[in-house]
């Protein structure tokens, strides 16, 4: 079926604006929680604020990508920017709490279709080519959006409200619909197709059960060996051994398993889920480690992840940019290399006496050696799966790095808590109670809980240097993780990209379960698996 042409500019203005909406939302509301605990109350449950966007994200992300795989990009990536400004707009809305919860959980929704779909209509629209320096682009706005984050966050609510951190979406998004709406044509997909109705209903069962496992092991009333949170885990692993079998047999499956079989694919996979492990251990513990040790404000460290960041967004772009030229194998090495170096120097180097300026050096070095992943794993994660599995593919790569990023806070959190409970129980002016009360010492931030708890300067400041050990402690077991990382680099094997001949364009359009092309001419190279069933690269 022939269609008009989509506007590559403005459909690439629109997917910038979409894609930085939604990362931003995972970070500017940081700086403003004080802010909202204080305006709405509800400290005992203010970490479900990112919780239930991360929850709500991972639930949906390989959903999205499967429709859009199936029905077309274009209408779900719309749907995504509608729930995801409905959501900004009920959050900005808020009365409480609990009201606010349920309006991310919302915005997460949304978010798990927009950041997928963005992927897949970049593979579509590009040559080959082309795609590494898109790729490049859009995967620094993960680093960007880190970066601005927490400063828009705090610039906002000091100056307008704290509402207008939600608020801010409408005219991104509306702007980005309108770009996506006019710009954006795509083939349509009029095969009757099946919905794997029972695959979704037991993936979403055992993603809930484990996120909610993961959130609430280990705080009050559920225990790491209670009850209630070994039925969460026992719960997931069944759904998810149910949720595998029935995805053998299904015509349409949500996750098709034999994709796993593709060297590549699962090496990105693999390589995603720990990069977002290592990922969240530093955007989280690095602040709070200049806060406590060099005893600065949450205001005054809104800015301290910039420097990583800027690695981030470095790297992106030089990782899209040589992708054409060079093995993923060989550049994931170099990257895996680069974050081994950046984490061994915060787990090893670094410590109270360390200066600013060198924890900021080891901070780029770990952002350049992360920031690699954000463009380079989409690029060969879309190149080792047939056409009609883009968006699954796409997905999934999301999904990985965020449950990589919600077992790494939980499993780093967990660690450090007991780290700093051992070093707070040596302290002879502490007593048993006041150790558990001040559990993984992120409290003693705060100079109004330290005078709600009576606590001298001179203790504050031996609690504080016990909280800076804590957090080394971690980064030392941080570095376990691009070690690992190394197994699945060496299984990408000798793949590459390839380049495009003359004339062969990405398609514009989803394609149909038996590969048919979109709107703008063929797939691709033959080499990216059309009408064959071996997967785009050689050698993979």
């Amino acid at each position: 079926m022939d269609v008009k042409k989509s506007n590559t500019k403005l459909v690439v203005a629109g997917l910038l604006l979409g894609l930085f909406m939604a990362a931003l939302d995972q970070t500017i509301v940081s700086t403003a929680m004080t802010t909202i605990i204080k305006k709405l109350g509800g400290f005992e449950s203010f970490i479900w604020v990112y919780s239930a966007y991360m929850i709500a994200m991972v639930v949906s992300t390989p959903i999205f990508g499967k429709l859009s795989d199936m029905y077309g990009r274009k209408r779900f990536f719309l749907m995504g920017l509608a729930l995801f400004l409905i959501g900004s707009i009920l959050c900005g809305t808020a009365q409480n709490m609990d009201q606010l919860i349920i309006y991310r959980a919302i915005q997460g929704i949304g978010g798990g279709a927009l950041m997928p779909i963005v992927f897949t209509i970049i593979f579509d629209l590009f040559p080959a080519e082309k795609r590494g320096k898109m790729m490049g682009l859009f995967g620094a706005v993960f680093g960007l959006s880190s970066v601005f984050g927490p400063i828009l966050g705090g610039t906002i609510t000091d100056n307008l409200s704290w509402r207008w951190i939600f608020y801010i979406n409408v005219p991104i998004g509306i702007l980005a619909i309108i770009f996506i709406m006019r710009a954006y044509h795509e083939s349509k997909v009029t095969k009757k197709q099946v919905i794997d109705w029972a695959g979704a209903i037991l993936l979403t069962g055992a993603i809930l059960c484990l996120m909610f496992g993961l959130e609430l092991g280990g705080s009050d009333g559920w225990a790491w060996d209670s009850a209630k949170t070994i039925s969460l885990f026992a719960g997931s692993v069944v759904m998810l051994i149910a949720f595998l079998l029935v995805e053998r047999v299904a015509k349409d499956p949500i996750i098709k398993l034999s994709l796993f079989q593709r060297r590549l694919f699962t090496g990105s996979m693999g390589i995603s889920l720990l990069y977002g492990a290592v990922m969240m251990a530093s955007a989280t513990y690095i602040p709070i480690f200049i806060q406590g040790v060099f005893h600065k404000t949450a205001t005054e460290t809104s800015t301290v992840l910039t420097p990583m960041m800027l690695g981030v967004v470095i790297s992106a772009q030089i990782g899209g940019r040589i992708a054409i030229r060079f093995r993923y194998r060989d550049v994931m090495i170099l990257s895996a290399l680069t974050l081994l170096v950046g984490s061994f120097l915060l787990g090893f180097v670094m410590d109270e006496s360390t200066s600013r300026l060198l924890i900021t050096f080891f901070m780029v070095i770990v952002g350049l050696g992360m920031g690699v992943s954000f463009s380079l794993l989409n690029i060969s994660t879309l190149n080792s799966v047939p056409p009609q599995f883009k968006g699954s593919a796409s997905s999934l790569i999301t999904f990985f790095r965020t449950i990589g990023s919600a077992l790494g806070v939980t499993v780093f959190g967990t660690l450090q808590k007991h780290e700093f409970q051992q070093g707070v129980q040596a302290l002879p002016d502490i007593s048993p109670q006041m150790a558990e009360q001040i559990k993984g010492g992120q409290a003693l931030l705060d100079p109004t809980i330290q005078a709600q708890m009576g606590l001298s300067p001179t203790i504050v400041n031996e609690l504080l240097g016990k909280l800076g050990d804590s957090i080394i402690y971690i980064f030392q077991w941080s570095v376990l993780l691009p070690i690992i990382a190394f197994v699945f680099v060496i299984l990408m094997g000798n793949a590459r990209m390839e380049k495009t001949n003359p004339g062969q364009q990405g398609s514009s359009g989803p394609q149909g379960p038996k590969g048919t092309p979109g709107s703008q001419g063929s797939q691709g190279p033959k080499a990216e698996g059309v009408g064959k069933p071996e997967p785009s690269y050689h050698g993979g």
